[in-house]
């Protein structure tokens, strides 16, 4: 190859070697399979998937929520033409 830059990265063994079996049997390695993500990420112009992180507010709502899913006394609805009919009630006012 010509003028190339060496990139180094450190992963778990089992990792690696998990991805490599996967990669071999799809015909690749994983300096390959490095610079075809490389290339994804300048055709797309960011990362080719989504990468979520949350901050300590959205996790503290995340886990009310699922709370409230498991909370058999929590009021659900049928439909959502239910849930706007209970809001449009006079009991929430």
């Amino acid at each position: 190859m010509s003028n190339t830059a060496l990139v180094q990265a450190r992963v778990e063994p089992d990792i690696r070697d998990a991805v490599d079996s996967i990669l071999a049997e799809n015909g690749l390695d994983i300096p390959t399979a490095i610079r075809i993500y490389f290339a994804k990420i300048l055709r797309v112009g960011g990362i080719p998937f989504e990468v979520r992180t949350y901050n300590a507010e959205t996790i503290a709502a995340m886990g009310e929520a699922n709370r409230i899913s498991r909370d058999p006394n929590a009021k659900s609805y049928a439909s959502f033409a239910e849930l706007v009919a209970d809001l449009d009630s006079d009991d929430n006012e």
